[in-house]
C-alpha cells in the first residue's frame, strides 16, 4: 500500500504470557480463521490489516510478541514504538491473569506515556475450565482504567470488537493531538523494515 491508501497507521502490540492465545487472536482478527496447531511465537511476528472507522482508513500493524521470559529483552524495544497495547490473559489460567500486573509494569517502564491499553480475557469459550470470572477481569480493567473484553479466538466472540475499540481510541487521540502520530522512539516499524523482523519460525 502507498501512504495515500490509509489515513492513519496504527501500531499495536500484543503482550501476555505464553499460551494465552495472542497468535490465535491475531489470526482470528486478521484472517478470520483459527487453528489449534500454532507453534509458539519465537521473538516477534506481525500482521497488517486495514479497517475503516468513521470514514477514515486505519492501517493496523499488529505485533505479536513471545510470552516466554527468554524473549523479554527482544520485545521490550517494541514497546517504544507502540501506539496501543493489548494485554492478554487466559481465563482458564490463574497465573496468566496474575501476571498482567507484571506486564503493566513493563508498559510503564518501556512504553510511551500516552499509549492506549486494553485488557483481554481470552478463551471465554472454555466455560467449564474458566477460573477467572468476568467480574475479576472487569475489576482489574477498572483498576488500571482500561477497557476490558472477554474474547474467544476459537469462536470469534468479541475479537473484532476488542481490536476496533482500541483502534478507535487511538484514532481519537491522534485526531485530538496530530503530533502524537509520529513514532516517539524513532524505531522503524514501517513496512520497509518488516523483512528484518518477519516470521522467525512458524
Amino acid at each position: 500500500m502507498t501512504s495515500k491508501s490509509y489515513d492513519y497507521l496504527v501500531k499495536l502490540l500484543m503482550i501476555g504470557d505464553s499460551g494465552v492465545g495472542k497468535s490465535c487472536l491475531l489470526l482470528r482478527f486478521s484472517d478470520e480463521s483459527f487453528t489449534t496447531s500454532f507453534i509458539t511465537t519465537i521473538g516477534i511476528d506481525f500482521k497488517i490489516k486495514t479497517i475503516e472507522l468513521d470514514g477514515k482508513r486505519i492501517k493496523l500493524q499488529i505485533w505479536d510478541t513471545a510470552g516466554q521470559e527468554r524473549f523479554r529483552t527482544i520485545t521490550t524495544a517494541y514497546y517504544r514504538g507502540a501506539m496501543g497495547i493489548l494485554l492478554v490473559y487466559d481465563v482458564s489460567d490463574e497465573q496468566s491473569f496474575l501476571n498482567i500486573r507484571n506486564w503493566i509494569r513493563n508498559i510503564e517502564q518501556h512504553a510511551a506515556e500516552s499509549v492506549n491499553k486494553i485488557l483481554i480475557g481470552n478463551k471465554c469459550d472454555m466455560v467449564e475450565d474458566k477460573v477467572i470470572d468476568s467480574a475479576r477481569g472487569k475489576a482489574l480493567g477498572e483498576e488500571y482504567n482500561v477497557k476490558f473484553f472477554e474474547t474467544s479466538a476459537k469462536t470469534g466472540i468479541n475479537v473484532g470488537d476488542a481490536f476496533i475499540s482500541i483502534a478507535r481510541d487511538i484514532k481519537t487521540r491522534l485526531m485530538d493531538n496530530p503530533t502524537s502520530s509520529g513514532d516517539p522512539s524513532g524505531l522503524a516499524l514501517d513496512d520497509k523494515s518488516s523483512s528484518k523482523h518477519g516470521k522467525c519460525c512458524k
